[in-house]
Formats: structure tokens, C-alpha cells, sequence
């Protein structure tokens, strides 16, 4: 496994939420609180920025001109060309301190998008599915923070983070209507590891769990619950990864100065950058939103 080499230097306060585009060989990700869509492009090193006028949570793609975004009160589409939202469904407007966190789309095309309250406190967050015909969905509730979401290859099982709980859940899952069901506790962060944040898949099925507070990514295998490797990152709060580039073996890593005190920046001074690993095993793809 290759070394976490840093590919740029953003200082995000809150980086989170890389997702693939293939077609145009560009990374999406988000710096939550500072409100910004960033499109990364690895060929050129560039680094596009879109300000917002609300946190968001996550992007993912919908076709070449529009992406589907998550932000403080609901569900919108980004015109990546004019910057201008539209709204798709205004959520938890009875819930103020609350803002959407992760999400990503499942194999058909549905965008799954959770909540969390703002502090991270309580469990008053959800994880919502918005289907392809544009209906939304609750489907969990009571949960801390809403994070990770992953497919297995095969489409048979869905795997979830809530953070607090420090454990990753698998649910059986139906490709054809989205349904979850039969939640099983697969897999346990130790003590002292951070907590498990975002994560992806790889094509083994094999999950990449991000620690935040515990400066790495580790790989797990979901069907025994046990560690495989871990790729330290120079970053205490590691938030997500996912697999790009043209063979999807490159796993980018986005970081946050978010929490650390003057100290701990001096110590991690890379925090908030994006951060690339060569693998050896090829990722699952992103999804693209098909509503």
C-alpha cells in the first residue's frame, strides 16, 4: 500500500464527502462549514470552488451540467455551470439545530442523505432516501450522527455509520425498491481509534473506514469484523475517502482542522488537505443521482 501523499494543501475547515465523477475524471468534495463545493481536478491540480450560503453535507453527480447536493435544510440541485440551486424537498424544518451530514447513491440511482444536529449532540438525526421519481423517504431515525454509506458489489447488503455508536450496521438491502431491513452490528471501532467517520467499498467488498480523531484509514472485512491494513494519514481528523482516477485504484482522503486546538494545528499542520493513496485493489464506482 502506498504512502498518503498530500495533493492539496485547501486548509478546509471542515473537508468531507469526495465522490468520483469518471466521465469527467474530476473529484467533487465539500468543506461543510465553510460552505463550498469543491471540484478537484487531478490532471491539472486545479481546484474549483462554489460558495454557498448554507453548510453542506454532500454532492454527487446527476449529469454533465447539474449535481445533487445536501445542505442545512433539505435536498437541491446545483447547476454546476451557473451555480444556481434548486430546491428539491425542504426536510427538517422543525429541527433547526440539525443540518445534513454524508450521503451518497446506491447502485440504482437513489441519493441517500443523512442529518445530524449541528453540536453533534442527541440523536435527533435520520438518514432519508430521495428516489429517482424525486419522493423522499425516512429511513432511520434516533441516530447521532448520521455518516458512511457503502453497496456491496453485489448489491445484496447496505452498510451505515452513525458515529456515536462506533460501530459500522450492514442491512440487507433490495435493489429494486431500496428497502432496508434486518440491521446487523458488524463491525466494532476499538477504543482509542478515533471514531469511525466516512467510508467507501472496495471491489473485494471490503470496506475503507475513515477515523476521525485517530489520523487514518483502515480497511475491514464486513464479513468477520476484522482490521486488514490501516494507511496513517498526516491528519488527526480524517473524514472520508473514496476510490478515483482511471483505474479506481487512487483512494483520495479529505481532512479537517475542524476541533483542533493551536497545538494539534502545529503538529498536523497538513489538516483540512486532500490526500491520495495508491492501492492495489481496484474501488467500486460512484453513482451518479438518476432522478
Amino acid at each position: 500500500m502506498g504512502e498518503a501523499e498530500l495533493v492539496l494543501d485547501a486548509k478546509a475547515t471542515l473537508g468531507e464527502g469526495p465522490c468520483w465523477d469518471a466521465e469527467k475524471q474530476l473529484l467533487y468534495w465539500v468543506d461543510i462549514k465553510e460552505k463550498k463545493v469543491n471540484i478537484f481536478n487531478p490532471a491539472s491540480g486545479e481546484n474549483r470552488e462554489i460558495q454557498l450560503d448554507q453548510n453542506i453535507g454532500t454532492i454527487v453527480p446527476r449529469n454533465a451540467e447539474e449535481a445533487a447536493v445536501a445542505l442545512e435544510d433539505g435536498l437541491y440541485l446545483l447547476n454546476l455551470e451557473t451555480e444556481k440551486l434548486t430546491l428539491i424537498k425542504e426536510l427538517e424544518s422543525d429541527i433547526p439545530s440539525n443540518r445534513f451530514n454524508d450521503g451518497k447513491c446506491d447502485p440504482a440511482g437513489r441519493f441517500w442523505a443523512g442529518t445530524m444536529d449541528q453540536q453533534g449532540a442527541g440523536a435527533e438525526g435520520a438518514l432519508y432516501c430521495l428516489d429517482t421519481d424525486q419522493q423522499v423517504e425516512k429511513k432511520l431515525d434516533q441516530l447521532g450522527i448520521s455518516n458512511g454509506l457503502a453497496w456491496s458489489p453485489d448489491n445484496r447488503f447496505m452498510y451505515f455509520i452513525d458515529t456515536p455508536t462506533k460501530k459500522i450496521s450492514r442491512f440487507d438491502f433490495d435493489l429494486g425498491t431500496g428497502a432496508i431491513e434486518n440491521r446487523t452490528e458488524v463491525i466494532s471501532f476499538p477504543e482509542g481509534d478515533g471514531a469511525p467517520d466516512g467510508m467507501t467499498i472496495d471491489g473485494e467488498g471490503m470496506l475503507w473506514i475513515a477515523h476521525y480523531g485517530g489520523g487514518k484509514v483502515s480497511r475491514w472485512n464486513p464479513h468477520t469484523g476484522k482490521k486488514l491494513s490501516e494507511i496513517k494519514v498526516p491528519a488527526k481528523n480524517v473524514t472520508c475517502c473514496t476510490f478515483g482516477g482511471e483505474d479506481l485504484k487512487d483512494l483520495y482522503i479529505t481532512t479537517a482542522r475542524d476541533g483542533l486546538n493551536e497545538e494539534q494545528q502545529k503538529e498536523y499542520p497538513l489538516s483540512g488537505g486532500l490526500f491520495r493513496v495508491k492501492t492495489d485493489v481496484k474501488g467500486s464506482p460512484a453513482y451518479s443521482y438518476k432522478g
